[in-house]
Parts: C-alpha cells; sequence; structure tokens
C-alpha cells in the first residue's frame, strides 16, 4: 500500500523464498528488467548497497537480510519510454551531457545520487517520483553542485521541481540517459512514469 502519512510503512519479515540479493542500484535493476521482459513477477529483492537501499535505511549486512531484524517495505518503480523500448529504475534516471553544459533532467524514486542527497524530500513509496529539470549557467550550475551533498540545493530558480504520477519532457538536444547509474541510450524525449508498489525490498 502507498505510504500515507502518519501511517507505519512496511513490516518486520526477513528475504522470502525466491528473493534475490543485490549489491548495487544496476544489479536490482537487472533483476527487474529480466523478469518485466519475460513477463514474470519481479522477486523479492534484498538490498546491500546502492542508493535506494541507502534511503531505505539499509545496513549492508546479508546476515540482517533473513534475520528478525530485517524489515520488507513496499517501494514504487520508474518507467522510462526510450526510443520506443520501456526501461525501468529502482532508483533514479538522469539525462545529461555534463553537469556544466545544456539542461539537465533527473527523476528520483530514490533520495540519493551517489553522495548527492537530490531529493531531501522525496520517499520511494509515496507513489511519485520526485523530478528536476535544471536550466541555468555554468556559475550558478557549480554553486548548486557544492550544495547537493547536503540537500541544500533547493529551492533554485535554475531548479525546475516536480512530484509526478507521469510526465512527458523535451530537452534541447540529444543526450545520455543513465538509469541507476548505466547509460542506457540517448533520447531527446523522455516519457516518465511511476508504477507503484512495484517491488517489494528487504533492508
Amino acid at each position: 500500500m502507498t505510504v500515507e502519512r502518519g501511517r507505519a510503512w512496511g513490516e518486520a519479515g526477513g528475504l522470502p523464498v525466491g528473493g534475490v540479493v543485490v549489491r548495487t542500484d544496476a544489479e536490482a535493476r537487472a533483476v527487474v528488467e529480466r523478469a518485466r521482459r519475460a513477463g514474470d513477477r519481479v522477486p523479492p529483492l534484498g538490498l546491500l548497497g546502492g542508493d535506494l537501499c541507502r534511503t531505505l535505511g539499509g545496513t549492508g549486512d546479508e546476515a540482517r537480510l533473513r534475520g528478525a531484524g530485517a524489515v520488507r517495505v513496499p517501494v514504487d518503480l520508474g518507467a522510462v519510454l526510450l526510443d520506443g523500448r520501456l526501461h525501468w529504475f529502482v532508483a533514479h534516471l538522469v539525462a545529461r551531457r555534463a553537469w556544466w553544459a545544456g539542461d539537465a533532467f533527473v527523476a528520483m524514486n530514490a533520495q540519493y545520487l551517489g553522495r548527492w542527497d537530490v531529493a531531501p524530500r522525496g520517499h520511494p513509496g509515496d507513489g511519485r517520483l520526485d523530478t528536476f529539470h535544471v536550466s541555468m549557467g555554468p556559475g550558478q550550475r557549480w554553486k548548486a553542485r557544492a550544495r547537493l551533498p547536503s540537500g541544500t540545493h533547493l529551492p533554485h530558480p535554475g531548479i525546475h521541481e516536480g512530484r509526478v504520477t507521469n510526465v512527458h519532457v523535451d530537452l534541447d538536444g540529444p543526450r545520455p540517459v543513465r538509469l541507476d547509474g548505466e547509460t542506457v541510450g540517448r533520447a531527446a524525449a523522455l516519457s516518465v512514469r511511476v508504477e507503484p508498489d512495484a517491488l517489494l525490498c528487504v533492508v
């Protein structure tokens, strides 16, 4: 069930039989993609690392995943149509050339992108993606970048924020698109949506 204010999220419980342990967001995305393309149900994911794991308070302790201290949480999934092909992401989508040139678009399911606190108000179980369309000059861009580790880059007049269930984005030209840290193609237009409660994650 999508999280609501004042309501408990998740429940105690270890990794179910058939669950898959992953150590990175990219590994988690690979499990999702394989299942979806085969028409199978996505198995529960035991998270040992990555930005989604950090967002959920994971410890990286594999023994914990199978013990009484583990927590099962329903998590949203991001989807993007790229050159007519559907892809999924568990933590984030980044479409950019370079941080200092051109506009950029970021869709966050997790709070973190590496060492950056990109979506400090985000929640991976609220049925929304936090989106950021960045358009600013090099000087302002570097200043905002310096504040990303602390999550104090917002609000900013050059960063258009959104909390969306779906969105179509037109950029100022083709740029690489990275899902969970891996480049999957190039595009100047993206159609992005959220799939609420599509994953069961264990931390």
